[in-house]
C-alpha cells in the first residue's frame, strides 16, 4: 500500500472516531440531564405533590386521582402542563372510579420546576413517558394567559 492510501485510511479511520465519540457524548448528556430533571422532580414532587397524590403516585380514593398509567399523566404534554399551571377541579372517572377533590394551581413553580416534577411523573410509578422540558412549559405557559 501506498502513503497516500494509509494517509486517506487513516483520516477517514479518525473522523469516524470522531462521530462516534461525539454521538455517545450526546447520549451520556441527554441521560445525564434526564436522570438531573428525574432527581429533581422528585424533591418537587415531594414537597408539592405526594399529599394529595400519595408519594406511590396511587392517589387517594374518590377524591385524589393515581399518577400510575392514566391518560393524563402520559397523554398530552399541554394538557398535563395546563393542569399544573390551572389547577383542575372538574370530577374525573378513572379505571371506573370517580374523583372530585379540586386540585390547586401550582402557577407558582418555575417553568423548569413544573418541568422537572412531570417528568418525574411521567417515568415514576411503573409509567414510561417522555420527558417534558421548560421550554415546553414556558409557551404553555405564555399561550396560558387570560384574555383582558
Amino acid at each position: 500500500m501506498n502513503t497516500k492510501r494509509i494517509a486517506v485510511l487513516l483520516s477517514l479511520l479518525i473522523l469516524f472516531s470522531l462521530g462516534l465519540h461525539a454521538q455517545t457524548q450526546h447520549k451520556k448528556s441527554t441521560h445525564s440531564s434526564l436522570s438531573a430533571s428525574i432527581a429533581a422532580g422528585k424533591n418537587i414532587y415531594i414537597q408539592n405533590c405526594a399529599s394529595c397524590h400519595q408519594t406511590d403516585g396511587g392517589g387517594v380514593g374518590n377524591m385524589n386521582p393515581p399518577l400510575i398509567k392514566t391518560t393524563y399523566v402520559l397523554g398530552d404534554k399541554t394538557t398535563l402542563i395546563k393542569i399544573v399551571l390551572n389547577g383542575f377541579s372538574e370530577n374525573v372517572e378513572i379505571n371506573g372510579q370517580t374523583y372530585q377533590n379540586n386540585m390547586a394551581s401550582h402557577d407558582f413553580l418555575k417553568d423548569q420546576e413544573i418541568a422537572d416534577v412531570l417528568t418525574y411523573v411521567r417515568h415514576s410509578f411503573t409509567n414510561k413517558a417522555s420527558a417534558i422540558t421548560a421550554s415546553q412549559v414556558k409557551t404553555v405557559r405564555a399561550n396560558n394567559k387570560p384574555a383582558k
